[in-house]
């Protein structure tokens, strides 16, 4: 039984601060259960403490922008890995989408997208899959306005990028993506 990826853009601003990658927060944030993302925007503050990426936190790294569009889901079913391979496939989704609907070129390294080239390249976006005794979660953060990130960064206002536009074609073409794979195994016969 399949039971579906649900997906919802959260219209008031929200910010992230690491501790929304739990379990069950998008149930009792927005009552919506079972494997979902949602999607919104605000800023973004993750303090080294608060990372959940053990090589950024023994660095003492942190995160940092202004204003992001967040995506932040989660799965009941999936492994670790299976999880890592969800979050490089929407990465992905989101690499696509930018440069066929608004023709921003975003090269993908790992569950990274950047922009630009050598000394002049600037990350846009930052991710992170965990999990929790019940799911995966997963945090995908495409800055909109990256004043106080720690690296070199560009966001979608800079790129001519409407960012709730984005982020709602973001969602629709990643649940169809999942959907697409559910398909995928349940038509072929076995050998």
């Amino acid at each position: 039984m399949n039971p579906g990826l649900k997906t919802q853009y959260i219209e008031h601003e929200l910010a992230y601060t690491g501790p929304e990658l739990r379990p069950h927060w998008i149930l009792s944030q927005f009552k919506i259960q079972g494997s979902a993302v949602v999607a919104f925007r605000g800023p973004c503050e993750v303090k080294t403490g608060d990372l959940v990426d053990w090589e950024d936190r023994l660095a003492r790294d942190h995160i940092r922008a202004r204003e992001m569009v967040h995506f932040v889901g989660e799965f009941f079913g999936p492994t670790l890995r299976e999880g890592v391979w969800m979050q490089r496939l929407f990465v992905g989704v989101l690499a696509e989408l930018l440069r066929e609907r608004f023709g921003v070129q975003t090269p993908r390294t790992g569950d990274d997208l950047w922009v630009g080239e050598g000394n002049a390249r600037r990350k846009l976006s930052v991710s992170i899959v965990t999990s929790s005794a019940v799911s995966q979660l997963l945090h995908i953060g495409i800055n909109v306005d990256p004043a106080g990130a720690p690296v070199p960064a560009v966001g979608l206002s800079e790129l001519g990028v409407e960012p709730t536009a984005f982020a709602r074609e973001a969602l629709s073409r990643f649940a169809a993506e999942m959907q697409s794979v559910w398909d995928a195994t349940t038509k072929v016969m076995p050998v």
